[in-house]
């Protein structure tokens, strides 16, 4: 009897939304345009996309995707870092405040709410650095305004702060997919050549799979006629806004979906 009962079981998702209260932390999601002699540099949602294909190339067997983890992920660690030192010192100044006085959070009132679908750990991790700068700006909003601090130290701080995320989004920026995988490298075909020639040479310990990002996914070699180029579009998703399709994470990339002023 319980061998004959079928469970027709659909798929793993989960609602995401990331709340952000500060313009800064907004500026940092939307990126920045090329303005005065600087350089557009990709904002959080651009990143998202940019791991997401990473990852991909990284299923598809290019050692260089697995380069690039590596380089992210302790990119990302040294973000981390900064922007924990960054804490510390605002911890120090609220630290100030007399016993007498209760200070509660400095929130916005009408914050903005984001839905998110990423399938990328290295996106999750940059999300999570995100929330953290747009905790320690509300913070820093707050120790200016009871004089805890002052101006120059407000904005010299939430400067690194966004430095940090700009930098990270920055190096993301120069990934590109190599479209080559570890068997053509390995016999030094024109293709291996041509991506030696352009993105240099892969260490051997990445070539072997031993050295690979702790969110690297498995290494999947499918056939040559169902290999598609990874970077490519046709591996988007049109995903149901604000969800997480857990069960398809390794098989496309992912979108983040940002509401329009009607929508919120």
């Amino acid at each position: 009897m319980a061998n004959d009962l079928q469970l027709n079981l659909g798929t793993l998702r989960s609602s995401m939304q990331l709340t952000l209260h500060t313009h800064h932390a907004s500026r940092i999601w939307h990126g920045r345009d090329a303005s005065q002699g600087r350089a557009t540099i990709i904002g959080l949602n651009g990143f998202i996309a940019v791991m997401n294909k990473m990852k991909r190339a990284a299923e598809l067997d290019d050692p260089y995707a697995d380069v690039w983890m590596l380089r992210i992920e302790e990119k990302l660690n040294v973000t981390k870092a900064s922007i924990q030192v960054l804490r510390e010192q605002i911890d120090l100044a609220l630290s100030e405040v007399p016993e007498a006085l209760s200070m509660g959070e400095n929130l916005n009132v009408h914050p903005v709410r984001l839905p998110l679908f990423v399938n990328a750990q290295l996106g999750f991790m940059a999300v999570y650095l995100l929330a953290d700068y747009d905790d320690l700006a509300r913070r820093l909003i707050l120790a200016h305004h009871t004089a805890l601090i002052d101006r120059r130290t407000l904005e010299h701080l939430l400067n690194e702060g966004a430095h940090a995320l700009r930098s990270l989004f920055s190096l993301a920026q120069q990934f590109k997919a190599s479209g080559v995988k570890r068997g053509d490298y390995i016999s030094n075909n024109p293709a291996a050549l041509k991506a030696r020639e352009r993105f240099g040479d892969v260490p051997q310990d990445v070539l072997e799979g031993s050295a690979r990002s702790r969110f690297a996914p498995p290494l999947v070699r499918p056939p040559a006629a169902d290999a598609k180029h990874p970077d490519t579009n046709e591996a988007d998703v049109d995903a149901p806004t604000g969800s997480f399709d857990q069960t398809r994470v390794l098989e496309h990339d992912a979108q983040v979906v940002i509401p329009t002023q009607e929508q919120r």
